[in-house]
């Protein structure tokens, strides 16, 4: 049974939907996917956009015609309609915009001259997603952009943030920090009181500060315990708005057993999590105009054109249709494995490019070529 169509162009044509996350194994095509979709948003659909890419790639810049990409939404040029933005997110530059906007100046100034800090903002597990989700309900609480598209990490880091937040508030929020602060003062050793892989984080920042750690851990405490607590309700807020339906997630992958593996994954947490789920886009396929000739009889046709010294372009030409008629049927072959496991999630398929995506052109003709299945 064939799978449902999903119709994209709706998708990002709703009033409703006000954010559009993209996830998927690495290498297929999600960045593209993502800035593919913001692009037409503002252009066809007239909404103001933005699209915040997680990937450190530069592909995403190249493609939008900026010469670089940072924490500070950047407007697109040569845009018509509503108008698009893009940005790439700075994970140091997140959190210390979280700890400007809940300090006052000299505690800030405090915090970020702490080397637990300044280890902990660019190092710790997690903090990459939960910052990610941070800024995305900051680009929301701006209401300035009709819709935004978040381009995640590759392979299945690219979920992270769906624990990220609960993990990281969990150390960070008013309690915790209660704790390290206590027991730093009392003399009684902070790894007796975390998890193993807690205990790691804290061997590992050991190195990195030496015996200063459990008094840069203390003065660290001492300064956000008052005024910092409210990661955790911030982290649950955020998880929320991901399950609201004004949210909508894309399965993006290819037509490759890792990733259509990987991209059942992706389907069955987000189903579990109970995440608006939008439907799969199928990168790289591949079709053939002239179905009714098998592969078998294209090579026996090119094969007696050369017995019979006719032309070698239309025994080439027959090859070469010989090959993508192979490669049609180890596409379909494989992208059933997701039909079978996954038949109610609807799909579209962008076809392969000769090229690369390099101009905004480009991002057009994948735009098209996405909503038009």
């Amino acid at each position: 049974m064939e799978p449902p169509e999903l119709d994209a162009d709706a998708l990002i044509a709703n009033p409703d939907t006000k954010v559009v996350v993209c996830c998927g194994s690495g290498g297929v095509g999600k960045t593209t996917t993502a800035a593919a979709l913001a692009l037409r948003a503002a252009e066809v659909h007239g909404r103001q956009t933005v699209v915040l890419t997680i990937d450190p790639a530069r592909r995403l810049a190249q493609s939008l015609g900026l010469a670089e990409l940072d924490n500070t939404p950047r407007k697109v040029e040569k845009v018509t309609g509503g108008g698009l933005d893009a940005m790439m997110l700075d994970m140091k530059r997140t959190f210390d915009e979280v700890v400007l906007a809940h300090t006052t100046p000299e505690q800030a100034a405090e915090i970020f001259g702490n080397p637990f800090y300044q280890a902990m903002s660019g190092t710790f597990a997690g903090t990459q997603e939960y910052m990610a989700m941070e800024k995305l309900a900051q680009l929301r609480a701006k209401d300035q952009w009709d819709l935004i598209v978040v381009d995640t990490p590759p392979s299945r880091s690219a979920l992270d943030f769906l624990d990220a937040p609960a993990r990281l508030a969990r150390f960070l929020d008013g309690r915790m920090l209660r704790i390290l602060t206590a027991s730093s003062r009392g003399g009684h050793s902070v790894f007796s009181l975390m998890t193993s892989s807690m205990s790691f984080f804290t061997r590992t920042i050991n190195k990195i500060l030496g015996g200063r750690m459990l008094t840069d851990i203390a003065t660290f405490a001492a300064s956000l315990d008052s005024t910092f607590g409210g990661f955790r309700t911030r982290a649950e807020a955020t998880y929320r708005a991901l399950q609201d339906p004004q949210t909508a997630f894309l399965v993006v992958a290819a037509c490759e057993p890792d990733a259509i593996r990987e991209a059942i994954y992706f389907t069955r947490r987000l189903t579990e999590e109970r995440m608006p789920l939008a439907g799969l886009v199928l990168n790289r396929s591949h079709a053939v105009t002239a179905e009714g000739l098998s592969a078998e009889r294209a090579l026996g046709a090119a094969e007696g054109l050369e017995a019979d010294g006719v032309d070698s372009a239309t025994a080439d030409t027959l090859r070469v249709h010989a090959r993508l008629v192979t490669t049609v049927a180890t596409e379909t072959r494989i992208a059933a494995r997701y039909t079978t496991a996954c038949p109610s999630v609807p799909r579209t398929r962008v076809p392969a490019f000769p090229a690369d995506v390099h101009d905004l052109d480009d991002l057009r003709a994948v735009g098209t070529a996405m909503t038009n299945t």
